[in-house]
């Protein structure tokens, strides 16, 4: 019986040690909505790759594309951000771009197909 006993701490023991204690961060999507609003906004077009990140046609550095969408002129109604991955963006480099751009108030942003 004390075997027993000992074999059940040592498992306790292991799961305890092997499992991860962090907390998972979450991105907010929006399903489509109504458009009348995005016709009032200021259209930016974001193209995002691996090693590239393009905002209008223009290079951009991810660092900086929360000040870039700042300094683009709107009519008002705020910007619109377009965001096109192609085929070698990863999850994680989308995810860093929309954390980049949720710095930017009033902006709304589409991930394209």
């Amino acid at each position: 019986m004390t075997s027993l006993i000992d074999v059940i701490f040592l498992l306790l023991l292991f799961f305890m040690l092997t499992s991860t204690f962090s907390k998972y961060g979450e991105v907010e999507l929006m399903a489509a909505g109504q458009g009348t609003k995005a016709q009032d906004r200021q259209k930016l077009f974001v193209t995002l790759g691996a090693e590239r990140l393009m905002l209008n046609g223009q290079q951009a550095d991810l660092a900086r594309i929360a000040d870039l969408v700042r300094l683009q002129p709107q009519d008002g109604g705020g910007h619109l951000v377009l965001i096109s991955p192609d085929d070698t963006a990863s999850a994680q480099r989308l995810v860093d771009l929309l954390t980049a751009l949720r710095q930017v108030e009033g902006l709304q942003t589409v991930v394209l197909g």
